[in-house]
């Protein structure tokens, strides 16, 4: 987890502080798939009273970091934005990762690498199995002709890639009802269509925007995933492995 010493405080930005601290880290980790919790939840994935939890919540507002919704006598937070999500893994990123002490931590390595939400989408080992998957299919069309995921000089880790590496393809439509995705509902929402992130366990590209969404979506609706253990991990179900199978069969290599 990201941590700052008194030392360097007066050094970092004050975004790059909120994060440094580590219950509000731990905060931001449970939100980063998208999710709403409510201030006693995010307390207790902190370690935190619910007074301190209180305290570190309003100031993640104060810098817009996140915001809140009222349902009824319940407030429920989430991240302001897929931007916020992307700044901190990046950070965390530049963090060197405590060494594995245990076999409860590999495992748990492990399953973040196989299969995990960056924001609303999917990541890891599973996120950009997906992704090629799509280009084989031809929903994804390579704009540089080659068709390769791979991180690229310029790309920053666990960031939204800034130039577009892909297009849709023209088999998208019909490609995409294997999927159980919509292509044109998925066109008709505000939201960009595509968008790729780096993702920071593979050093490759994964699909982000409204399809990616979307996809992920119909993953959760068919019980193809559940969640995992920890925040953001998941789980691939018996349906998911038959499913992926005949979508992306890269992924039983």
């Amino acid at each position: 987890m990201i941590e700052s010493t008194r030392a360097d405080e007066g050094d970092v930005s004050p975004i790059a502080a909120m994060f440094a601290d580590r219950a509000r880290a731990r905060m931001i980790a449970a939100l980063i798939d998208g999710r709403r919790l409510p201030a006693s939840r995010l307390a207790a994935e902190a370690g935190v009273s619910a007074a301190t939890a209180s305290g570190h919540l309003r100031k993640l507002l104060d810098h817009r970091l996140v915001r809140v919704e009222t349902s009824g006598r319940h407030r429920y937070y989430y991240l302001a934005s897929a931007q916020v999500a992307a700044a901190f893994e990046a950070l965390v990123a530049m963090t060197p990762l405590p060494p594995v002490t245990s076999l409860r931590q590999g495992t748990r390595l492990q399953r973040l690498r196989t299969a995990r939400t960056c924001y609303d989408h999917f990541a890891g080992r599973l996120g950009v199995s997906l992704t090629d998957a799509l280009i084989a299919d031809g929903v994804l069309r390579a704009l540089d002709g080659t068709g390769d995921t791979r991180r690229r000089d310029g790309d920053r880790l666990s960031a939204p890639i800034e130039q577009p590496a892909f297009e849709l393809g023209p088999q998208a439509a019909t490609a995409l009802e294997a999927w159980g995705v919509d292509l044109e509902q998925v066109q008709s929402a505000s939201r960009p269509v595509l968008r790729f992130c780096l993702d920071w366990t593979e050093q490759r590209h994964h699909l982000s925007g409204g399809l990616g969404a979307a996809i992920l979506r119909t993953a959760r609706d068919n019980d193809w995933v559940r969640p995992g253990p920890r925040p953001r991990e998941l789980s691939i179900t018996d349906a998911g492995t038959a499913a992926f199978a005949g979508l992306a069969p890269q992924l039983a290599g």
